[in-house]
Parts: C-alpha cells; sequence; structure tokens
C-alpha cells in the first residue's frame, strides 16, 4: 500500500520543532528554517489561482535561503552579514527573503487559524482567504494586485476539498491546524524579533 503522504501534519510538526527551539532560547539554524519553510509551498498552490503569484515568489525565495544556509548555520548570521555589507533592503538579499518568506508563514497561519473557527463543509473558502489575504500580504501590495487576488479568492476549494488534498479528516486535521497555527507565531514573532532588535523595521 502506497505511504500516504500527511502533508499538515509534516508541516505542523517543522513548524513545533522551530517553536521549541525557541522556546529554549537558541538561535535558529537556517537549514531548519529552510526545511520547514520548504513544506509551507504546497499549501499556497492547494489554495488556487489566488495564491499562485505567492507561490511563485515564495518558492525561489526559499531557495535562496537553501543556497544560504551553506554558508550561515543561523538565521542570526545571515541577517548579520546582510547589516554589515549594507544590503539588507536591497532586492534579492537573504534578510529581504526571509521577511518575505516570513509573511507568506504569517498568511498561512491566518487561514488555517480562520478555519479553525468555521464550520464550512462544503462552501467555498474565499471568504477566508480574503481575510488571512488582507491581514498579512494585502498592506504591501498595489491596489491592482489586490483586485487581482480577490477576484481570484473565488477559485478556492471548499473546506471538504482542501481536507482531501491534504489526506485528512477534519478531526485529524483540526490538531495539526491548530499546531500550526500555535507554532508559527512563535517563528514569525522570532524572525520579527531578529529585524527589530537589530532597528531594520519589518514594514518594507
Amino acid at each position: 500500500m502506497a505511504k500516504v503522504v500527511r502533508r499538515l501534519r509534516n508541516v505542523s510538526a517543522a513548524f513545533i520543532e522551530l517553536a521549541d527551539t525557541i522556546s529554549q532560547n537558541q538561535d535558529v539554524e537556517t537549514e531548519d528554517f529552510v526545511r520547514a519553510s520548504a513544506l509551507v509551498a504546497p499549501f499556497l498552490g492547494y489554495l488556487g489561482f489566488a495564491f499562485k503569484f505567492a507561490e511563485m515568489d515564495y518558492v525561489p525565495k526559499v531557495a535562496d535561503l537553501a543556497e544560504a544556509s551553506k554558508s550561515f548555520m543561523t538565521l542570526e548570521e545571515m541577517l548579520d552579514r546582510d547589516v554589515e555589507r549594507n544590503t539588507v533592503r536591497l532586492d534579492g538579499s537573504h534578510s529581504r527573503n526571509l521577511l518575505r518568506i516570513k509573511r507568506a508563514i504569517d498568511t498561512i497561519r491566518s487561514f488555517f487559524k480562520l478555519i479553525l473557527t468555521t464550520e464550512y463543509g462544503d462552501m467555498s473558502l474565499k471568504d477566508l482567504g480574503i481575510k488571512a489575504y488582507d491581514e498579512t500580504l494585502a498592506p504591501y501590495h498595489g491596489w491592482a494586485l489586490r483586485k487581482a487576488v480577490h477576484t481570484g479568492m473565488f477559485t478556492l476549494p471548499t473546506k471538504a476539498q482542501f481536507l482531501k488534498k491534504v489526506n485528512q479528516n477534519e478531526a485529524s486535521a483540526r490538531i495539526d491546524l491548530q499546531s500550526y497555527v500555535d507554532a508559527s507565531a512563535i517563528v514569525i514573532q522570532y524572525v520579527d524579533k531578529l529585524f527589530l532588535s537589530r532597528e531594520l523595521g519589518t514594514e518594507w
């Protein structure tokens, strides 16, 4: 029998590991962050056309950090090198990519959190997708892109279809959705702290 891929369980487990590292006041290793972040990418794809732009933007940035992990053991080391070189805000810098990866992780966190609050079964998740997008990525996008994303939300799957894609039923998925929501919040806060402690800001 073919092994069932539990992508939702895998991504939640990966972020739990990162959150545990942070809770122990240890630096997050770049390789571990990349591994967890890569597991987020399929979920952007599951959300259909509306998030296709995000997936296409996200995957190369994760690949960049994967390459950076060969030179920088921790995210702090990576960020500090960009600070030394004054390249933090340059297009394509590791730091800029880290910030944008964090936003995509936050978008999925917001979406999962909203799924947990609804009992939708066969209804479209478009309203939840719009709200998650508006709370996370929309402030950084121009009017034309925001309108295109909102329009694309009509292609979002139903909750039942989403659960089928991740090979889980509602009961098992609820546990993993909540785990990701809780653990990713800790990771997001950690990344924000890296930038804010160096007075780099995060709203750019």
